[in-house]
């Protein structure tokens, strides 16, 4: 058997794609649907946010890479998860992923750490079954509608209560780096709040709101789709006198202007007025996207992949969504990781809007894995090696590693 480091040799004169089943530890007596995972790891890298990273090993030699969503206690629900999938074989992954959810039902697996926990294996599943069948990812969920990927960036100006300031942001991103889709947030501090805890909006609140706005439209409109984030901040009756505010100005959504837990505020508030209205990321599986679905409470749906159930249950969010003519802007805070994940689902959709990218400031993102330029101009390019189509640079996850983490092992 060779070695991960040997596979993975730039110089060599094999590639992954060059690999025979029997290389691979298969043979025409073991096939792909004779193997079975062996073991399940997990390790937490510093990011802009606490990166899982997922590695599932299996018996032919073939290990996935997958992420769950940040946040403590996600590795430690995995270790607990992992004896259920054991000596499984990868290839059922719809099977496994119903499986996982049923034996870990009593720890809540509609919502929250357990269902991210569970999407991250069910990601490296994704990555091994590519690999042992030669295809991408893509092709698993079905196959894809576009080459290239649109990814928007999540912007954070030196001081993101001036609206000038934001503007200059907004201006280098588009200019230098290449974004034509971009946002920023509004739920920053006007100097005039009176008690932020009761989510009222005063008048010269409302007006900071839309000089930031209009200062960033005024300079980059032109050329650049800007989004703007409310984290769930806003009263309904502050909610109505902003969106109202902002009809006038091209808007490209309006995130999350209420709290998540009312979908009839969140209903009322999206069909009160024409400005668009995104939000998605705190909900769960499809079941918990249904109902701002049906009850026509979202323009844009923004489902987190590593988050929200996996890639094949991203598939079923953006299907359901497509009955209703609803795009899908993927919320994303992941390494390169989750970040592909949720690029080979969007290239695999009709309605994808686009994918966003939260770790522009970061400066060493990509170190993670070996492959270069994954995002340029603002798109990203789905690659057709098998899997998810991202080898790990062990030793740069290792530098980036949360204290007191351990390196999963890189035999593949």
């Amino acid at each position: 058997m060779l070695n991960y480091r040997e596979l993975h040799d730039p110089n060599a004169e094999y590639t992954m794609r060059d690999l025979s089943a029997e290389t691979m530890g298969l043979t025409a007596d073991r096939g792909p649907r004779d193997v079975e995972i062996t073991d399940v790891q997990t390790t937490m890298v510093d990011g802009n946010y606490p990166w899982i990273l997922v590695r599932v090993y299996t018996d032919a030699g073939v290990t996935g890479n997958g992420e769950c969503y940040w946040g403590g206690g996600d590795a430690e629900i995995i270790e607990r998860m992992a004896p259920f999938i054991v000596g499984e074989n990868p290839m059922d992954i719809d099977r496994l992923y119903e499986h996982l959810i049923q034996k870990m039902s009593g720890e809540g697996s509609i919502s929250g750490k357990t269902i991210s926990a569970i999407s991250g294996i069910e990601i490296a599943l994704h990555d091994i079954v590519g690999k042992l069948l030669d295809v991408p990812a893509y092709q698993l969920v079905g196959g894809k509608y576009r080459d290239e990927v649109r990814i928007y960036c999540d912007c954070h100006a030196g001081d993101e209560s001036e609206p000038e300031s934001n503007a200059d942001e907004a201006e280098r991103v588009v200019e230098e780096l290449g974004y034509d889709a971009i946002k920023f947030d509004l739920d920053v501090s006007s100097g005039h709040e009176k008690d932020r805890a009761n989510r009222h909006l005063r008048g010269p609140e409302i007006d900071h709101k839309v000089d930031i706005v209009q200062a960033v439209l005024e300079r980059v409109g032109d050329t650049a789709d800007v989004a703007f984030d409310c984290h769930w901040s806003f009263s309904s009756g502050s909610a109505k006198r902003l969106v109202t505010a902002l009809e006038p100005y091209d808007v490209w959504w309006l995130e999350d202007p209420v709290p998540p837990e009312n979908h009839d505020v969140q209903r009322e508030i999206t069909q009160f007025t024409s400005t668009p209205v995104t939000v998605g990321e705190n909900e769960y599986r499809a079941h918990g996207q249904r109902r701002l679905l049906e009850e026509q409470a979202v323009d844009i749906l923004a489902p987190d992949l590593p988050r929200v159930g996996g890639m094949r249950e991203t598939m079923k969010i953006a299907n359901l969504a497509d009955l209703y003519y609803i795009p899908i802007a993927m919320h994303n805070v992941s390494s390169p990781i989750g970040t592909m994940a949720s690029a080979q689902v969007a290239a695999a959709i009709p309605n994808s809007l686009a994918v966003e990218y939260h770790s522009y400031q970061l400066g060493w993102w990509e170190d993670l894995i070996e492959e270069d330029d994954l995002i340029e101009n603002g798109r990203m390019e789905v690659p057709e090696k098998p899997g998810l189509g991202l080898t790990l640079d062990f030793d740069a996850v290792e530098e980036r590693m949360v204290d007191g983490e351990e390196l999963f092992d890189e035999e593949w």
